[in-house]
Parts: structure tokens; sequence; C-alpha cells
């Protein structure tokens, strides 16, 4: 089996090549994306429509890097929904620097093969036509009926084992501009030292159940429509995400496909878009929980934001459709978020309209002051002289006492405690409350870790 290429996060560097991965549905265009990063990055079911979104990488092959996007399949004749889908993979054509035409040797040349080609062809990007699906040797012969599209020689490959994609991938560094492989030297260490910094981009998830505008406001962040938008719940099926350089640095905006109750949960692609979203979750530095003003705080909301806030995440609450409700409105979800949303504290809440893009202004920011106090560090004395007043207002009960105390990590700000006794976690939350007023830390987490000194 080729090994597969290495890929990391997108860093949105403007300088690499850009390689779209497209075709009709159900060609294996993402298992052909997932084997060439090394990774599942994409969902794959066998069924056409599971990817929607453009979703981009970037992948590296022979110490050359390129942004491999894959997009979703051309679905003509179909209705609103996959009139959009066709438009990003048509987009992702006009952005690309070279192009991997994914077609089904097991079922030969479609009507939709030949559009695709004929678009490519008056696109003018090079081309690389990809067989999938020979998995041995006595379909190599069926993938020249595909020279046919006139679009160049067939890539007999294997996307599900692996096969050929190595020559693939070869040859597809031959066509791409910029220095050819092997051209650079390895880099230095300051080389690789400014590589792993600009690795670190500050995350930020985009979560909240279906249909609530997480897309639109995605879209509007990023300035692009990156993420299909429609009225149908369940439009994002994976995590979608985009590097932004804002006057406080580069942030990623990672959009996530809404989430449900499990029993609502029918189908595999959707368990595996729950389980992409909470991994976008786990590895966010912030988390933007999107509410529909119209509908209010459900009883899901309230768990996205328990399962947030258990990831020790920054959360921003977003309210979409916030000109939708009138005076009475307004009162009554403020009522509902001090009330059903009390445990993650003071919470930034904006009020907005992903649609016409009114209070997204506001966003960058927030989120400014929040990457600011997940990154504070706190002198160890000022952390004691904080405690010792707390503890001399209120003792804590059966002689419990905080001896010494000290601020080990941040992202989010982590405090060690030395206590004499176990302390009452009651008494642990009026900590944390005194270290956060006193620190002005916001809604960023605190984590508290206790060690017991004789």
């Amino acid at each position: 089996m080729t090994p597969p290429a290495t890929a990391t996060d997108p860093t949105g560097a403007p300088d690499l090549p850009v390689v779209a991965v497209v075709g009709r549905p159900n060609v294996g265009k993402s298992t052909l994306f997932n084997r060439i990063v090394g990774r599942r990055e994409a969902i794959v079911e066998e069924k056409p429509g599971v990817t929607r979104d453009r979703k981009e990488v970037v992948a590296e092959w022979q110490g050359r890097e390129f942004r491999l996007v894959d997009t979703g399949g051309w679905m003509p004749g179909g209705d609103a929904l996959d009139a959009k889908v066709s438009r990003q993979s048509e987009k992702a054509i006009a952005e690309a620097d070279a192009v991997l035409l994914v077609v089904d040797v097991t079922v030969g040349i479609t009507e939709e093969d030949s559009r695709v080609a004929q678009i490519l062809r008056r696109n003018g990007r090079p081309v690389l036509l990809v067989t999938n699906k020979v998995d041995d040797t006595n379909r190599e012969a069926s993938a020249w009926e595909f020279v046919r599209l006139g679009v160049g020689d067939p890539h007999a490959v294997s996307a599900l084992h692996g096969r050929g994609t190595g020559d693939l991938l070869d040859d597809l560094l031959e066509v791409l501009p910029g220095e050819p492989a092997g051209a650079t030297e390895a880099a230095g260490p300051d080389e690789a030292a400014a590589l792993d910094e600009a690795d670190k981009v500050f995350s930020v998830a985009i979560v909240g159940r279906p249909n609530v505008g997480k897309s639109t406001l995605f879209n509007r962040l990023i300035g692009d429509d990156r993420s299909v938008v429609h009225d149908m719940p369940g439009t994002t099926r994976d995590a979608v995400d985009t590097v932004v350089d804002t006057a406080d640095g580069p942030v990623r905006f990672v959009d996530t496909a809404g989430m449900r109750r499990r029993s609502k949960i029918d189908e595999g692609t959707e368990y595996y878009s729950m389980v992409r979203a909470l991994q976008a979750i786990d590895r966010a530095d912030v988390a933007l929980l999107v509410i529909d003003a119209t509908i209010g705080v459900t009883a899901q909301d309230q768990r996205l934001a328990e399962r947030i806030d258990a990831a020790g995440c920054p959360v921003v609450v977003v309210l979409n459709k916030w000109e939708l409700l009138d005076a009475e409105g307004r009162e009554e979800l403020g009522y509902q978020i001090s009330h059903r949303l009390h445990f993650i504290g003071d919470s930034p809440v904006l009020k907005i309209s992903a649609l016409t893009g009114k209070g997204v202004h506001k966003l960058l920011p927030t989120l400014a002051g929040t990457i600011e106090d997940y990154h504070r560090r706190v002198p160890t004395r000022k952390v004691n002289q904080v405690l010792r007043a707390a503890q001399s207002a209120q003792p804590a009960p059966h002689g419990a006492r905080v001896l010494y105390a000290t601020q080990g990590a941040t992202d989010p700000p982590t405090f060690t405690l030395f206590a004499n006794k176990e302390l009452p976690q009651s008494y642990l939350r009026y900590l944390e409350r005194s270290l956060r007023e006193s620190f002005d830390l916001g809604s960023t987490p605190i984590k508290l870790r206790v060690r017991k000194r004789d």
C-alpha cells in the first residue's frame, strides 16, 4: 500500500498551490481526499450527497505542501440545495491551481461526468483524471474508456486501498506552480520554529442546534460563501474551517454540524457529524453557541452549553435572528438566558442577525477580550492575596484552609491549591468566583486543582 501523504491544519498561507477534488456524487472523492491527507478528515458513506461543503486542509507529498479541497458532487437537475452544492464545486475549480477529476470505473462515463469534464476543459486549469475503484488489474483496461472525456489519460487508482495514489501524487506535483518537489532545502531551526508558530492559530468553533444560522454566520465572518446555507436542518455534515486575518492576529473559524439529541440521530452520517462537532469543541479556544432567538433557549441548547463548559472552553452566546423579536420576546429571552444558562457565568451575549450582518461587527472585539483572558497569567503573590482575603471573609467549613496557591498553567487559567483538608465543591465555587472577579477573567473557564498537604 502506498504510504499516505501527511497533513496539517490549514494555516491560511496564500502562497500554497490549491488542488480541488471534484466529480459527481458517490465516486469516492472524500475517500481519495482522506487517502491523500493520511487520516479521516472528510466523512465517507456509501450514498450520494454526504459531502456538501468545501473542506480544505494542507497536505504534503515528497516534501511539497499544497492546499487540498474536498467538494460536494455535481447534481444537475436537483433541488435548490443540490444547486448550491454544485456551485460550491464550481467555485473550488475557479480558485484551484490543479484539479483532480474523480470518476467511477465500475459505472463508466455518465452524463454528469461529461458535464464536469466540459467545465474543466473551458476552465484551462491542469486536470488529472482519476479513475477510482480500480481495485485490481482486471479493471485497468476499463479505465481507458474515460479518455473520451477529453481531459487527459486516466490515473487508475483505488482510493479505498491506496493503489496507484503514489503515482497520482507524483504526477500532481509536476503540474503544480512553484518550486518542484525536492528543490528546496530542509527548513532550519529558525524556519521550523516559525512554522510551528504559524500552526498555533486561535480557534473558534461555531456550534448549535440544526438550522439556527451557524453556516450563515460562518460565511458572514469569513466574507465568503464557504458553507452551504439552506433552510433544511442538517445541511452541514462536517466541520469546515477557514483562517481569517484580524487586527488581533489570525483566527480559525470552524463551522460545525448542528447537534441534536442522540435519540434523534438515525443515520451513520449524522452520528459522525456529531462526533466531529464535539471534537471541534474539544480543540477550540472559544465556542460560539448560536441560539435561534425566535425559538428561545431549548433543553438541547442547555446540554450543548454544558458540553462546552465541561470541555473548559470559553463560550460566547450568540442570539441570532434578534431583529425578529418584539419587546416582550426580547425580555422573555433575557430571562431564559439568566435562568437556563446560569452555569456559564458572565459569558458575553451578542444579539445579531447573521443574515443581514447587523451586530456581527461586535463579535471580533468580544473574542479579542476572551482571547486575552484565556492566556492570562497572574503572579503567585496576587493569587495568594485574593485567596487569603476570600478565606478571611468566609472561612471554609470544618477547619479546611488553602495554605498556598499558584497558577500552574494558562489556556485556560489553571490554579493549584494546596489545602490542609478536602474542600467542599460549594467552597471551591466561591474561591473560583473570587479569583474571576478579582482578576476580571470574564467568561473564561477557571480550573482549580486541589492537593492535600499535611
